[in-house]
């Protein structure tokens, strides 16, 4: 369970990167407290997001995967990140994606921030035996 939280903190802060350097991304909030509720429900969204959804488009898809060479995954994460602004927008959360291209960006962004926290955070030594 605090692994879980870790990670959900740690979306966040990719979301929030995110939203600090592509335009087209944007995040409302009355203050700052606000603004960290509202990417932790976002996080929360996002994970859902690219649980349940993510698997049917690539398998779907897989024939496009093939044919790319792997680029068109480019396009499903932009589109699962698009997805997370449309549903955050739905719920007044505050969080919103100013359509394709900015969501294109903005996954791309979250992706690195979250491969850089991924090398950074400490594993524990049953995972590092795995």
């Amino acid at each position: 369970m605090l692994r879980f939280l870790v990670r959900l903190v740690l979306t966040a802060l990719a979301l929030w990167l995110a939203t600090a350097v592509v335009g087209g991304i944007n995040l409302y909030g009355d203050s700052a407290g606000a603004k960290f509720v509202s990417l932790l429900l976002v996080a929360l969204i996002f994970t859902l997001v690219n649980t349940l959804v993510k698997p049917i488009v690539m398998m779907v898809g897989c024939a496009l995967y093939v044919l790319t060479l792997g680029l068109f995954g480019l396009v499903v994460n932009a589109l699962m990140f698009w997805l997370t602004g449309w549903v955050s927008e739905r719920l007044s959360l505050g969080f919103f994606v100013d359509g394709f291209w900015p969501a294109f960006w903005g996954a791309i962004i979250v992706s690195i921030a979250m491969w850089v926290m991924d090398l950074l955070t400490p594993r524990r030594e049953v995972e590092a035996q795995r």
